[in-house]
Formats: structure tokens, sequence, C-alpha cells
């Protein structure tokens, strides 16, 4: 199976030696993204909506990258700060980001 690294900067800066996405044969696997701002490689704290919005934005950038967009997505994971906060926005977010790729 062939792999190749992402790079682009559509997206924040990988840190260290990991890669920002990885293609191996069919798939892509996108490095763990947050709100961080792509041009400036800083975070930008905001409200979960917001944050939800930059951090797909990133994601965005990279499935660009790799030629595909999140209607192509099958699986994603959500790494929150605080579990006593709601989902909604981050699902609300999220199905935007995908209609507005269809």
């Amino acid at each position: 199976m062939s792999r190749s690294a992402i790079a682009t900067s559509s997206a924040p800066r990988a840190i260290g030696p990991y890669s920002q996405a990885i293609v191996a044969g069919d798939l892509v696997f996108c490095s763990g993204q947050g709100a961080i701002d792509a041009a400036t490689n800083e975070m930008r704290p905001g409200t979960i909506e917001e944050e939800t919005r930059i951090t797909l934005k990133n994601i965005g950038g990279l499935l660009d990258a790799a030629g595909v967009g999140f209607a192509d997505v099958v699986k994603s994971t959500v790494f929150m700060a605080t579990s006593s906060r709601s989902t909604a926005p981050i699902v609300g977010a999220r199905g935007n980001a995908a209609a507005k790729r269809r």
C-alpha cells in the first residue's frame, strides 16, 4: 500500500516529527486539530461554536489537500476539555461543514 504525507498551508503546521495528514491507499488519516489559526499557528480561543468552526476549517484544508471532502469522512472523533458541555454546537457545525462540501 502506498503512503504519502500531506502538507498544506490551509491547516496549522505539524509540530515535531508528525504529518498533518497521511494518505494510505484510498484512506486519509488526519492529525488532531484544534482552534489554531493556520496563518499564524496561534490558538484562537472562543466559544465552542467558534472553536469548532476553526477546527473544521483546518480539517477541511487537510481534506482538500488530500483530494477529498467532508462528504467522504467515515469516522471522526471529538475530544472535549469538559464533558459537561453540550455537543449540540459541534454536531451542528459538523453537519453544516459536510453540507457545504456536497
